[in-house]
């Protein structure tokens, strides 16, 4: 896949793309989703029904809102690990961990989401925002998800999608290739790394096929919930407890 004049691979790319707009990520989210990003993850915490003391690791967690959501949600008793491999979007997250007195309940770690640094049914949930589509083997980064939650555990992806609706679809694509990288320069002088969104959304399978991925590698009662005509999806599949 090119990637304009870099010719790196799509790792070490996408990792140059983060690094460089980390500073400017929280308001080009709110632009290009129309501030519907929000929504979407208030949507997302009502279905996981995360409870007091609940434990969860946050995958591509960015700048930390999804992290920040949980450790408040999970309160004092809970436990939240917030991973992502680009150093300059975890230190904006400390910074609003530190300011929203979040230290003792959320730790941020540089990693790799292919290759978790935790053992084997540690924790309740596992969750993915926005950062799926970015890394190069997603059904990998899945199947560690999988792997990391307890029996009876959650795994949690909330991701833009493909809507399939006519007009509208046309609209979006058009909106999402040739307007969002012109806003992005207008807005954060990025063209260049925002011109990877639409990128990595084209070659990134759909709603439904992303839940035959979920069927796949073994989760059950998997679910998907198109949001905003499609624009966006969550889903959610929950890993066998063989106690029951």
């Amino acid at each position: 896949m090119k990637h304009d004049e870099s010719n790196k691979p799509k790792e070490q790319y996408v990792h140059s793309v983060f690094e460089n707009i980390a500073g400017k990520y929280d308001i080009m989210n709110d632009i290009l989703s129309f501030r519907q990003h929000k929504r979407w993850r208030k949507f997302t915490m009502k279905k996981m029904n995360m409870q007091l003391g609940d434990t969860a690791i946050d995958l591509c967690c960015g700048t930390c809102d999804w992290t920040i959501s949980m450790a408040n949600t999970s309160g004092e008793s809970g436990h939240i690990i917030g991973l992502d491999f680009s150093e300059g979007m975890l230190n904006v997250g400390r910074q609003k961990v530190k300011k929203g007195g979040l230290n003792k309940q959320i730790t941020l770690v540089q990693g790799n989401a292919m290759s978790l640094p935790f053992e084997d049914n540690r924790f309740d949930y596992a969750t993915i925002g926005f950062g799926l589509r970015n890394v190069p083997d997603y059904v990998k980064v899945l199947e560690e998800m999988k792997r990391v939650v307890k029996p009876g555990g959650m795994v949690v992806c909330l991701e833009l999608s493909k809507p399939t609706w006519q007009p509208f679809k046309g609209l979006y694509f058009f909106y999402f290739q040739k307007l969002l990288p012109l806003m992005a320069k207008l807005f954060a002088k990025r063209y260049e790394q925002y011109k990877w969104l639409p990128e990595s959304l084209a070659l990134f399978p759909g709603r439904k096929e992303l839940s035959e991925v979920f069927r796949k590698i073994g989760l059950n009662h998997v679910e998907a919930f198109p949001l905003t005509s499609g624009i966006a999806a969550l889903h959610i599949g929950i890993k066998e407890n063989m106690d029951v």
